[in-house]
């Protein structure tokens, strides 16, 4: 699962450098730091379908449950193909999250961030879809890898630069990489002292 990751102005940054179209008003009304279940968090996703170029904006984290209003707020990669509140969603807007990095909580309910060493910007796979004319995207999630699984058994399916425009425009390739186990990551205490309470 992930209910929380941090986004900042070097994660816009770095989003600029990737976007062809960027409305930059929008933009610049983005949460930044830890993002929350609600807010409204930057996104990247189809732009210029011709030229496979990508776009950035704005959209409410997590998809609305019809029965009871409650967000999902993450989908499951090994369900996203057949869960009906999702399978369209995954078939047609296909989305990225760009995060400096990505909480978990451990067993004592501990917050750790993951981040990766060698770069800033971590590329979250995701889709969205429309509630009450408003947008709504939902973090995939998927087993966790060596690096984060003393932690927790879940985290987000993060994606690689060069597969951000086939996670984006290729459909087969997508269903793909839903079965990808992502990218090694660091995990840190340093800083996080708060504790989830239930």
């Amino acid at each position: 699962m992930c209910g929380r990751y941090y986004a900042d102005e070097e994660t816009i940054r770095e989003i600029k450098l990737l976007v062809g179209e960027l409305d930059e008003a929008q933009l610049s009304k983005a949460a930044k730091g830890d993002i929350f279940p609600s807010q409204q968090g930057p996104i990247i996703a189809a732009g210029s379908r011709c030229e496979k170029k990508l776009a950035a904006g704005l959209m409410t984290w997590g998809f609305i449950r019809p029965d009871s209003r409650r967000l999902i707020i993450n989908a499951r990669a090994e369900t996203a193909l057949v869960r009906p509140m999702f399978k369209d969603s995954f078939q047609k807007r296909r989305c990225i999250i760009p995060a400096g990095h990505f909480y978990e909580w451990d067993a004592e309910k501990n917050k750790v961030a993951f981040y990766e060493k060698e770069r800033h910007t971590l590329y979250m796979a995701g889709f969205y879809q429309k509630y009450d004319e408003a947008w709504h995207y939902t973090i995939i999630t998927t087993k966790a890898n060596e690096s984060a699984k003393s932690v927790h058994d879940r985290m987000p399916l993060l994606l690689e630069k060069d597969e951000l425009i086939p996670w984006i425009y290729n459909t087969k390739e997508a269903e793909h990489l839903l079965k990808k186990v992502p990218t090694a990551v660091t995990a840190d205490m340093t800083g996080v002292q708060e504790r989830l309470i239930f």
